[in-house]
């Protein structure tokens, strides 16, 4: 006859729905995985099943009964770090999005939006073009894998159970992550934010040199066709760069 003494009927459980938690968490966030028109059903089995893999591999569990004050802390605690680690990847696609904003607003194509899934909100065609680049360029990579292996890994680096909570440096790190926004998406449109700029201070100075011209007939399209002419010139060389900014967002995710 099988005997489960409490002890071991609480570390089987803790074993498993502490994991699933911080697998859930990174899932419901992290770019691809997080993806609105993915059924809530498959992310929930997806998850289920991660952790039924990590679960055997996890030691020094504490002794805590899952359903106690102790329990529901470690518990708000792991979804906390799966929802960190997927911002982290989150922000990068989101410096892309201000990227293709930037560029959309300095050609002229603000206007030109529609309603984004993902967001719930309107964005721009552009910021949707790059974003879409961006994920073909994140899983032809295998970033996507890279992801859950840095996510399996983060069960030695951060242990259930641990004091994250005095740590200020894990939380610093997050804080910086945010500027990775700003900065990332600029880099990504300057050429064509720089090509647009030319295209405006001629444009000045032709409306100066012959104040009868209609800068307003002739500004639009030509604004227009350099910023496409240059997307269409730079697009090839942006697999390098998002490449760079695909591994500060893994070294981001690792949290330490």
């Amino acid at each position: 006859m099988i005997h489960i003494s409490s002890d071991q009927f609480v570390i089987w459980v803790n074993s498993f729905i502490w994991p699933l938690t911080r697998i859930l968490g990174l899932i419901a966030i992290a770019p691809f995985f997080g993806n609105a028109s993915i059924p809530v059903m498959i992310k929930i089995s997806f998850g289920v099943l991660l952790a039924l893999i990590v679960a055997p591999t996890l030691q020094h569990l504490p002794l805590v009964d899952p359903i106690s004050l102790p329990g529901l802390l470690i518990l708000v605690q792991q979804f906390i770090i799966g929802i960190a680690m997927g911002f982290t990847m989150q922000i990068v696609f989101n410096s892309v999005e201000v990227a293709g904003g930037i560029i959309s607003m300095s050609m002229g194509l603000g206007f030109a939006s529609f309603y984004d899934p993902q967001t719930r909100g309107s964005t721009p065609v552009l910021s949707q073009l790059l974003s879409l680049i961006a994920l073909i360029l994140f899983l032809s990579l295998n970033l996507h894998l890279v992801l859950l292996n840095t996510l399996v890994e983060s069960f030695t680096r951060l242990p259930i159970g641990s004091d994250v909570s005095g740590d200020p440096g894990m939380w610093m790190h997050l804080v910086n992550a945010g500027s990775v926004i700003f900065s990332s998406g600029i880099q990504l449109a300057l050429p064509v934010i720089a090509a647009l700029l030319v295209t405006n201070i001629s444009l000045a100075i032709l409306t100066r040199a012959a104040p009868q011209l209609n800068i307003f007939g002739i500004g639009f399209p030509i604004t227009m066709s350099v910023g496409l002419l240059m997307l269409f010139i730079v697009m090839p060389y942006l697999a390098a760069p998002l490449q760079k900014i695909f591994e500060l967002g893994l070294q981001q995710a690792v949290l330490r």
